[in-house]
């Protein structure tokens, strides 16, 4: 089980996938928007999406649990 974590602080601008598809080493699955910046967020390893635990327009902090990926 592998946690999506954020980066840093800041609303969530997108959300690239869903629960149960399939994501590859290094793919973007979150794109966060803090400062006018857009900061994508990629996942470490491969797998399945298990649950998205952030929603579009959401704040979230620096280390908050984005999705879970098995």
């Amino acid at each position: 089980m592998e946690k999506v974590v954020a980066s840093m602080a800041g609303n969530v601008w997108k959300v690239l996938v869903k629960e149960g598809d399939l994501v590859e080493e290094g793919q973007d699955v979150v794109i966060l928007e803090s400062m006018k910046m857009e900061i994508p967020i990629a996942v470490e390893v491969s797998g399945t999406v298990q649950s998205v635990k952030i929603n579009e327009g959401e704040f979230v902090n620096e280390e908050d649990v984005l999705m879970i990926v098995e």
